[in-house]
């Protein structure tokens, strides 16, 4: 399986408003009430990226992945809120494609766009979503001890922050 890696067109919003809506409610079955995880539909979300992408497009990354022409995945990047930081806003396979590489791909891809920003990058990840998590720490990421409470649909839930640095520190000769 060849996964393709491309930016984000502005065709490719609905699509990818769609895939993370069926990603969402896989990857958070069991962690999120059904009605936070039928909250919106994947015209809504791909309404919500077209109007996020159009204000961020100028300090944020859309990348999609695709395989035999098919959307796979997509990631979102961008300057964190907080100073000197970059943040991975967002990994999504879709559900037919998790285990695949694709979301290994999007992550080796996104690394040296986050280096670009900063020294060092964060990530929010739902407590409960154990795959998840061992997916970023496979990758280098770790949780920093920071966490957030958020919402997701109705739900209220926890975000853990992991973090990891991009470059390399200066050694002095």
């Amino acid at each position: 399986m060849s996964v393709l890696l491309r930016p984000a067109a502005d065709t490719d919003l609905a699509g990818i408003g769609e895939l993370h809506h069926r990603s969402r409610a896989t990857a958070y079955a069991g962690l999120l009430s059904p009605a936070a995880l039928s909250f919106g539909s994947p015209a809504a979300m791909g309404e919500w990226w077209t109007e996020r992408w159009k204000w961020e497009r100028d300090t944020h990354r859309l990348t999609v992945a695709t395989v035999d022409g098919e959307l796979a995945g997509f990631s979102y990047l961008g300057p964190s809120a907080e100073d000197g930081l970059a943040e991975l806003s967002v990994i999504h396979a879709a559900p037919e494609f998790v285990g695949t590489g694709v979301g290994r791909a999007l992550m080796r891809d996104a690394l040296p766009a986050l280096a670009r920003i900063a020294d060092r990058a964060v990530l929010w990840v739902l407590e409960g979503n154990a795959r998840a998590r061992l997916f970023y720490e496979r990758g280098g990421w770790t949780a920093d001890g920071v966490s957030r409470t958020d919402s997701m649909g109705c739900d209220t839930v926890r975000m853990l922050r992991y973090s990891r640095p991009l470059r390399a520190p200066h050694v002095p000769r």
